[in-house]
């Protein structure tokens, strides 16, 4: 569904529409509003401090009522306000019969009395407004027909307001703008405003990086190599499943964290899972997919160097020498190195620590095997050389500095201290079986 409404009146009926839009404020504050520069011109004398976002047409002396017929089956239109004069529908400009065509041609509702607006109001008042932020790279589809099918699913049920991603443009900047946008019309909300990342993890965890205490509900539609984080919380992969999770409308409320300063709600890693992530490329990941992980992990297997880690949690201090330490808010159960208890828990209020202590590459995949094992079985490792807790907050120092991976996003930090924030997304999420 387009995000524009279209407004137009007959010269008799210019004051009653401004009226009519003056009484009516708040739900239009959602929509950019197409009209001619004269009514703009009105509306702007009137209007108050808080001005909606305005669309110019060209005057209808210029053919302002054409062009907008061509918006309208164009499918650029959501509806139109047309405040029609009956004594003379059909001979004075705007052209009414012209418009009206075309909304009939492409199924776009049209009110042309105060109280049909009324009523077109009302239904537009109980829908759903979402700002999706779309990778158009993420993972190995055809973007075009991933965003048709997603408009296509979506748009019947929910207004979608599509904002790309770009270069130079971090997603959690554009997740901020609209964050902002939500919570300046909460009070003018119409039905509930929430917001789509459609991408891989990175875009994913940018996006609800932004989102944490705000209690806006976050709807994932996977399009990445690995979607940990959808796959950790039972979201579906598939876009279609996972479009039908968003319109089914179950939220579940999980836990977020922060690593230093840094959003986290997957998992970071010290280590070996840094290595393998920075070893797995993104034109690894686009030839090869989930084996690009698995490739980059046999690389770092046979490189990794053990280091000293003092670890500080719950008034203790523990040096430990390791090769891997993997600190996890969700994480699926292929994300190996951080099954330590054999599961993670997203809503626990505790983040899940597992530390690797094998010294050797035979000590390493031996430990991975039986990480993989504990993670099949649901059950907490039982080796000697893996460690694993769960604890609110820990800081980690590590001797030399190793590489970090916070996300899939590599950075520098040390030390690096993590802390969970309980309760601080609210995820569209199908129910829990039982």
């Amino acid at each position: 569904m387009p995000s524009t409404l279209a407004l137009l009146a007959h010269p008799a009926r210019v004051d009653s529409l401004v009226d009519w839009l003056l009484h009516n404020p708040q739900v239009l504050y959602h929509f950019d509003l197409l009209t001619t520069p004269e009514l703009i011109a009105t509306l702007e004398q009137r209007w108050g401090n808080t001005k909606p976002r305005w669309a110019k047409l060209p005057s209808i002396e210029a053919g302002g009522d054409i062009v907008l017929a061509h918006q309208i089956l164009a499918g650029e239109v959501a509806g139109v306000f047309f405040l029609a004069d009956p004594q003379v529908m059909a001979t004075v400009s705007p052209n009414f019969p012209l418009v009206l065509r075309a909304c009939q041609i492409h199924d776009i509702p049209i009110a042309c009395t105060e109280a049909s607006a009324r009523l077109m109001l009302r239904g537009l008042a109980q829908g759903s407004v979402a700002y999706m932020i779309f990778n158009p790279v993420a993972g190995q589809g055809n973007p075009n027909i991933d965003l048709a099918t997603i408009r296509e699913i979506l748009e019947p049920q929910i207004l979608v307001n599509v904002i790309m991603t770009q270069p130079n443009v971090d997603p959690a900047d554009q997740a901020r703008e609209i964050i902002a946008t939500i919570q300046s019309k909460q009070e003018n909300d119409i039905g509930q405003s929430l917001i789509i990342a459609s991408g891989g993890d990175g875009t994913v965890s940018a996006v609800a990086g932004a989102t944490i205490g705000t209690g806006i509900p976050l709807g994932i539609i996977p399009r990445g190599t690995a979607n940990a984080f959808s796959v950790g919380l039972g979201i579906p992969t598939n876009l279609r499943a996972a479009c039908a999770t968003i319109l089914a409308g179950n939220t579940h409320v999980v836990d977020a964290a922060r690593c230093n300063d840094t959003p986290m709600i997957l998992l970071a890693g010290l280590g070996f899972e840094a290595g393998m992530v920075d070893k797995a490329s993104r034109e690894l990941k686009n030839e090869l997919g989930n084996l690009a992980y698995l490739l980059a992990g046999v690389k770092q297997l046979a490189t990794a160097q053990p280091f000293t880690a003092t670890v500080e949690f719950e008034d203790q201090v523990t040096q430990f020498t390791t090769t891997a330490i993997t600190i996890a808010n969700v994480a699926p159960a292929t994300s190996v190195l951080a099954q330590g208890l054999g599961r993670v828990i997203p809503d626990d209020g505790l983040l899940e620590v597992t530390i690797a202590t094998g010294q050797t590459r035979f000590q390493n995949l031996s430990a991975l095997v039986s990480l993989a094992a504990s993670a099949t079985r649901g059950n907490p490792n039982q080796r000697e050389d893996i460690l694993g807790f769960r604890t609110p907050k820990l800081k980690i120092t590590t001797d030399p500095p190793q590489k970090l991976v916070i996300d899939g996003e590599m950075v520098e930090a040390n030390p690096v201290e993590f802390e969970c924030i309980p309760d601080g997304l609210t995820i569209f999420a199908p129910l829990p079986t039982v």
